[in-house]
């Protein structure tokens, strides 16, 4: 059992569970306003740089985990597809091509944000968006795509699966109370990227 799983992190698939995902053979298209487009198998990312980012993802549905996340900074991927000057959105599709979301390119380029495909050291699985997933701590979860198919650079904003339904394209995390899934309790969150809670341990 994973430790996303043993810690009862929430599994939720908008558009219905894929099922079994397999990393090999799995690629990740970057196409759109790029200089070359490029079709990335998971071999070839696992060989890019790799980073940790210590961080949570955090769902708009209120629950938060913390983890050191393991994968590819975007910069890595988009300096070898050289990314045309009017690009200014990214855009993520998922498995099966129905769930999508956009994040502008300063976000996509922050230190934190990946295409991930580890949680604590072990690869993520189908439930938890592998084999390669997006992970986006500076908003909230619906922007960290499952699954990634394809990255694609846009001039700008695209709705997708969630914003078509009325959720904010910002998707800024707001102030509040979630669940620390790593502490099994409520906490309060001042709003933005969670790297801090405004509660103590008791």
């Amino acid at each position: 059992m994973g430790k996303l799983k043993s810690m009862h992190t929430p599994i939720f698939w908008a558009e219905g569970h894929p099922g079994t995902l397999m990393a090999e053979g799995w690629t990740v298209e970057i196409d759109g306003l790029v200089a070359h487009p490029k079709v990335l198998t998971y071999a070839d990312l696992r060989v890019l740089p790799k980073t940790i980012a210590d961080a949570r993802l955090t769902s708009v549905t209120r629950w938060s985990v913390r983890g050191e996340w393991g994968g590819v900074h975007l910069s890595a991927v988009f300096a070898e597809a050289g990314v045309l000057p009017e690009a200014t959105h990214v855009e993520f599709t998922s498995y099966r091509k129905i769930y999508m979301t956009t994040i502008p390119l300063e976000i996509a380029l922050r230190e934190r944000t990946l295409l991930a495909y580890e949680f604590d050291g072990e690869p993520l699985d189908a439930d938890y968006g592998g084999p390669v997933r997006a992970f986006v701590p500076y908003l909230w979860g619906y922007k960290s795509a499952k699954s990634i198919i394809r990255v694609t650079l846009l001039d700008r904003a695209r709705p997708g699966f969630w914003e078509l339904r009325g959720y904010p394209d910002e998707a800024t995390i707001e102030a509040g109370r979630v669940h620390d899934v790593n502490t099994h309790r409520w906490r309060r969150i001042p709003g933005g990227e969670v790297i801090e809670f405004l509660d103590r341990e008791a």
